[in-house]
């Protein structure tokens, strides 16, 4: 049986945030690419071998790493 992906991105809010866990834990809200790179790189995985695209590392709910909504406002 295949292991759950360690990363969590949930479908971006009303806010046009998504926010990011990591095996469990909640580490913020991403609002693009970077961020989610970022958070990754707090908790401890290698920036450069992360593939956003990667399903055994993340899984994407309400969109995949492209989907960004552009029409809602950005960081509060």
């Amino acid at each position: 049986m295949a292991e759950d992906p360690r990363v969590v991105v949930q479908p971006p809010s009303p806010s046009g945030g998504r926010r990011v866990r990591v095996d469990g834990t909640i580490l913020g809200v991403a609002y693009g690419p970077r961020d989610v790179i970022e958070l990754l790189r707090k908790a401890g995985l290698d920036p450069d071998e992360v593939r956003l695209d990667d399903p055994l590392l993340i899984l994407w709910r309400g969109g995949g790493p492209t989907h960004w909504p552009t029409d809602t406002p950005r960081r509060p």
